[in-house]
This record gives structure tokens, sequence and C-alpha cells, in this order.
């Protein structure tokens, strides 16, 4: 129940390199694996030809239960929560031609456990379990202007996000027949479609070591289901929707300032939210999903020397959203009352990485 993907724009810390996933922190199924991106420094020269590899690392917990932004604080008292750790570890080679163009390529590693009761015949507590590679995607970037000449520039970028990820990814359950079954969509490796990347990244500088981010992103994904049992419709007949999961879209967007002592080490201060939408751009939106998005603010550092850059971040949840499904709505017409369902989301999460010049 979670994750933290999908995508139209990303603009940059030009000042941090930082990878989000999609996304996101809680039961809403944005991945781990979703948007990651690696932009360099504003200090750095965007000319730079070669080669940069980055890796990286993202873990969170979800466990606060949401229906809209009400928090469900009795699922803790009771014991009924749904508890997700996802840990990803990412790969990103990139390619950098000359000043203007660059190809990247990313591939993550996926690390998951959920703890619940509600899957495993309601009555005791266990754990179901995924790992491997993710949905691996391809981006091809270009930098608009030439940074040499102006204290400002934007790098859109358009890519396509492949699905090799296993999306039909199985783990033992307790207590129910058959108990060999697809995990939560949340902890699934991939999602089983062929993702649209969009993204454009940009910076700002304002003089005495300030300047300005901004990332925007989406991955649209045409695909309708994906063909994994969800086994929902098992647990009432209103949930008979839900029998297979959705191959949903996913969005980011980040805002915020940097200050920078020396050329080598940036602080940065800003917000972002990300999410996944009730309806996708391109195609039909049924099944399964957790639409959502979390409003957060993220304090990150970066420190450059040489060829390398380390980098953190810890976005930290504002506000919390799990929005009506298309399920929930068609409920909310049939029954005359209002329906949503839940998701678990987290308070925080915590990217760390290293990118190589050579």
């Amino acid at each position: 129940m979670k994750h933290t993907l999908q995508f139209l724009f990303c603009t940059a810390i030009c000042l941090l390199l930082t990878y989000t996933s999609v996304h996101a922190q809680g039961c809403v199924a944005i991945k781990g694996d979703g948007p990651f991106s690696n932009m360099e420094h504003t200090t750095q020269d965007t000319s730079y030809k070669g080669w940069e590899l980055t890796a990286s690392w993202r873990y969170f917990k979800s466990f606060r239960h949401f229906k809209g932004t009400d928090e469900q604080k009795q699922r803790q008292v009771i014991g009924n929560e749904v508890i997700n750790h996802q840990h990803t570890i990412d790969i990103n080679l990139t390619r950098n031609f000359n000043q203007y163009w660059s190809v990247s390529v990313g591939v993550p590693y996926l690390v998951n456990t959920r703890s619940s009761l509600y899957e495993h015949g309601g009555k005791e507590r266990h754990k179901s379990y995924s790992d491997g590679i993710g949905d691996a995607r391809i981006v091809v970037n270009r930098w608009l202007f030439d940074s040499r000449k102006t204290n400002g520039n934007i790098q859109v970028g358009l890519g396509l996000k492949l699905p090799t990820g296993d999306f039909n990814y199985k783990s033992h359950f307790y207590n129910v027949i058959p108990s060999e079954r697809p995990v939560d969509q949340s902890i699934q490796l991939g999602d089983g479609g062929l993702g649209i990347i969009a993204e454009a990244n940009g910076y700002l500088g304002f003089g005495s070591g300030f300047s300005g981010y901004s990332n925007l992103y989406y991955m649209s994904n045409p695909r309708n289901t994906n063909g994994t049992r969800t086994y929902r419709e098992t647990l009432s007949a209103t949930l008979a929707n839900e029998a297979i999961s959705s191959v949903p879209d996913q969005y980011l967007a980040r805002l915020g300032v940097n200050y920078t002592i020396a050329h080598v080490f940036t602080i940065s201060a800003g917000g972002r939210i990300e999410g996944i939408p009730v309806h996708d751009l391109i195609g039909k939106s049924n099944g399964f999903r957790r639409p959502g998005y979390i409003i957060s603010a993220e304090p990150s550092l970066s420190y450059a020397f040489k060829r390398m850059n380390i980098f953190a971040s810890v976005p930290i949840a504002l506000k919390r959203d799990r929005t009506q499904s298309v399920t929930d709505k068609e409920n909310s017409i049939a029954t005359g009352t209002y329906v949503i369902g839940d998701a678990a989301f987290a308070d925080y999460a915590i990217n760390f990485g290293v990118s190589f010049k050579f």
C-alpha cells in the first residue's frame, strides 16, 4: 500500500542532485523507482562532455492511514494498520554529448516488505515481500540555452519508462486460498506499462550564492490494466471493479531555493507535491489504484568536489490526501453516500546518493 511515478515535465534541483520516487511516501502506489532524475549543480558547467554515473538510495516507511485528508488514527490504536518498508537502490548512467544534449538510462533495484492483517485472513499479522529489478527508463534531455551566457537555464526531456520490473510478483500469504498470491500493488516491482516520460528542469541564479530551482515531472501510462489479480473482490462485493491492478500515471513538482558556499557546499529548502491521479492522461483508468498526493517540505544538502557529488534530502510530509478512486465514485453514486477508500502514507522519506563524472 504505498509508493512511490509518472510524468510529463521535470524541473530540476540544479544545485542538488536528488532522486525522487514518485515517488512518494505511502500506500498511494507511487513507486520508489518513479521520478528519478540526476540534475547537476547550477555552479557546474553544463558544457561538460563525457559520462556520469549516479548511485542513490531511497527509503520510507508508510503506516499512517488517510481517507481524504483525515487520518484514521484508530488504525494504529486497534493495531490493524498496514506497514510498508521500501528500499530502492537506483543506478543511473548519463552521456553528456555537449552543452545541450544528453541521454540518461536508469535501472532501480527494490526491496520491499509489507505487514498487514487483512491480507492474511484478518486475525494474524504477517508479512509479504518483493525484491528485484524495477522498471527501467531512458530519457533524452536538452538544455535550451547556453548556460555560459546566462544565470539561468531550462532543460526539457522526453523518454520512456520500460516494463522491466515484475508486475505480478508473488509472495506467501497466510490463512487464505490460494496462499501464493501477487503482492499488493504498492510493493510490486513494476506496473506492466510502457510509460511516456516528459520532464523539464530549471534553475535561476539570484546572486550572492542564492539560486532557485524547479522540477516538473509527469509519466503517462496509456495501458489500462495489467492482468495482475488483487483479490480485493473477495473482501467485498463492492470492490469487484478492483479485481485487477490498474496501470496509473504519476506526477511530481518541486520548487525551492539553494544557497551555495564556496562553489562546493549547497543547502536547499523547498517544497514538493507528488502523487497518482484518479484518471490517466491517455487511455482508460479502470482496475485498482489508490489515487492521492503528498505535499512535503524538502530540506537537502549537497557537497561537490572534483568530479564527485554527494547529496541527501529528507522530504517531510505536510499534507496527505487519499482521493476518491473511480470505484469509490461509482459506489458513491450507487449507494447515495460518500464512499472513499484509505491509503497509508509515510511521515518522511530519506534520499542519499553519490555521482561521479568520468
